[in-house]
């Protein structure tokens, strides 16, 4: 991860047969949130292990006939096995309840324990049992935002204010949400928004794509985790033609957080573009309401 050279490994292959295990996990999220047949999903996860496990022991064989004894990067090379089992471990806290967006207090409590926990757990097992820091949360790790940072900021109020409304309203997909019609449906919608949202880039940003990335080049790492976190936001209702718009969001949020190496700044983008959704929400679901904000 950045925020720390050490938790990347010394070098990563250009390409591995580690990528079958990894991509084996990641491709368990459509199962579990589009076509929604959990034990696929538990078959695919269990095949990435047992694949990370045969992965790691040819691995692991092959150099201690060569290498030297103590070798510096084989004593520091991260286990492909126990991260994908920290990604496998927040894919099935997240998996056993449904995604269905809901308002009320059950709803909110259902998904605070299953979202704290997919987040949670990876990180306390990293912590305490396998005893590294692979998983961290780099608040202000890049430092001072550029002049760039600032303005691309205000393009993301920009496009989401134009696209985010015809996507909405034209497709339909404003109905998988439910309808808010009083002052406290749009209070829990605003924060029920915003806390998804923040957890969107503590798990699939700063867990799966961070454990990811010390074992494949970026650019592979960003392709994994897109397919979780696109996967988690088809369930959760961005559907119809959202991919052509999750896909891209999914791809730069992980791409500006390893050019910033700040948690603080992808959270900031998410919780602007979130912003525009629940406007979009409150104006798809109360016609006249916010009349003159939008185009559609």
């Amino acid at each position: 991860m950045p925020a720390a050279p050490s938790a990347l490994p010394l070098a990563r292959p250009a390409w591995s047969v580690g990528l079958v295990p990894a991509l084996l996990a990641c491709l368990s999220a459509p199962a579990f949130f589009v076509l929604r047949i959990p034990w696929l999903g538990w078959l695919l996860l269990a095949a990435a292990l047992a694949a990370a496990w045969l992965f790691e022991r040819r691995r692991d064989a092959a150099p201690a006939a060569s290498a030297p004894a103590g070798d510096a990067a084989s004593v520091r090379r991260p286990g492909l096995l126990r991260d994908l089992s920290l990604i496998a471990a927040g894919l099935l806290i997240v998996s056993a309840i449904p995604l269905k967006a809901e308002l009320d207090d059950l709803a909110f409590v259902r998904f605070g324990a299953a979202l704290g926990g997919a987040v949670a757990v990876p990180y306390l097992v990293s912590r305490f049992v396998y005893r590294d820091r692979a998983i961290r949360f780099p608040w202000r790790g890049g430092g001072r935002w550029t002049a760039f940072q600032w303005s691309w900021l205000v393009a993301v109020l920009a496009l989401g204010w134009l696209i985010l409304p015809f996507y909405f309203i034209t497709s339909g997909v404003y109905l998988n949400w439910p309808v808010v019609d009083t002052p406290a449906l749009i209070a829990r919608l605003f924060v029920g928004v915003g806390s998804v949202g923040i957890w969107d880039e503590l798990f699939f940003i700063c867990t799966v794509f961070a454990l990811l990335r010390r074992h494949f080049p970026d650019w592979q790492s960003n392709i994994l985790q897109t397919i979780v976190f696109v996967s988690f936001l088809w369930e959760l209702g961005y559907q119809a033609w959202g991919p052509v718009l999750t896909i891209p969001f999914a791809l730069l949020q992980g791409f500006i957080f390893m050019v910033t190496r700040s948690l603080a700044y992808v959270v900031t983008v998410h919780l602007l573009f979130d912003a525009i959704v629940f406007l979009v929400l409150v104006h798809a679901h109360n016609p006249g309401l916010l009349d003159g904000l939008f185009l559609v």
